[in-house]
């Protein structure tokens, strides 16, 4: 039995948006659960993502979107419990100028190599963070990249529904020998 763990982004990844299909669909997922997805709080969404991987019966692979994908890092970068891998999908440029004020409170995007395998999936034409932004963030992450040809953010307003492409990645996760994926983002 392989947890899932889903990390909606800002807005909390509507009915129609593919991490909400996944969750239904996919056996052993679970969604993190923050008190308003609307206004975030990263204190929330840090203590939410703690307890919820505590929670899991074992080190769970986290899919994340967006404002999501930051929240991991971010959580990450401080906690000792052990995450199986990562799919990070779209992951929001929390720094950029035209950031809005309420989500300034996540930045700065962390610059810390993640502990565990992960995969990051881009677009060449996100609106919320430049292609050579996520390049960067990949880089500092430790996270093999994968850019996908104008798509948008990567969610329902891009035409992204069920999406399954998106579960292909998550299956060579899943495949990864437990060593590999915990040991993946060690120099």
């Amino acid at each position: 039995m392989q947890p899932l763990l889903i990390v909606p982004g800002w807005g909390g990844s509507g009915p129609s948006h593919w991490q909400t299909y996944w969750e239904y669909e996919l056996p052993h997922a679970t969604r993190l659960e923050v008190p308003d997805w609307h206004a975030p709080r990263r204190s929330d969404w840090l203590r939410a993502l703690d307890d919820a991987i505590r929670r899991a019966p074992a080190p769970p692979i986290v899919i994340a979107h967006s404002l999501g994908c930051v929240a991991l890092a971010t959580w990450a970068a401080v906690s000792p419990r052990p995450v199986r891998g990562a799919l990070l999908v779209a992951p929001a440029d929390v720094d950029r100028s035209d950031v809005p004020l309420f989500l300034r409170e996540f930045a700065p995007v962390p610059r810390t190599r993640l502990p565990f395998f992960a995969r990051l999936i881009a677009s060449d034409d996100d609106p919320y963070a430049t292609l050579p932004r996520a390049r960067q963030i990949a880089s500092d992450w430790g996270a093999d990249l994968t850019v996908l040809h104008r798509a948008g953010h990567i969610n329902v307003a891009s035409g992204f529904g069920p999406w399954r492409e998106g579960q292909a990645w998550l299956a060579e996760i899943a495949a990864l020998p437990a060593a590999r994926a915990t040991d993946a983002a060690v120099p």
